[in-house]
């Protein structure tokens, strides 16, 4: 499969209240959503090792991965993250209900 960009919608909430509840969104190129959701992965880890160290969160990578929205005090939940192709909602090539 050739490499193309995914989404990897992370299920988050609040560990000081987990009524709040939201979702962090990853996207970046990758061959397969296993992939993708790997790829996402590493770079959350690496944006909390380098906030724990008091380092500035890395940039995002070649492959477009990255963190920067990373949330200090929000739990991710990894299991029920879903990752799959990114599709444009606003794809000009093909038809939409998007006006602008």
């Amino acid at each position: 499969m050739h490499p193309r960009i995914h989404v990897v919608d992370v299920p988050i909430h609040d560990t000081t209240d987990p009524a709040r509840r939201g979702l962090h969104v990853f996207t970046g190129v990758a061959d397969s959503p296993a992939a993708a959701l790997r790829r996402a992965q590493e770079v959350y880890e690496a944006a909390l090792a380098a906030h724990a160290a008091g380092l500035e969160i890395p940039d995002t990578q070649p492959d477009g991965w990255g963190a920067r929205g990373l949330r200090p005090g929000w739990q991710m939940d990894w299991p029920a993250a879903k990752a799959d192709l990114w599709r444009n909602p606003v794809s000009w090539t093909r038809r939409s209900d998007f006006a602008l």
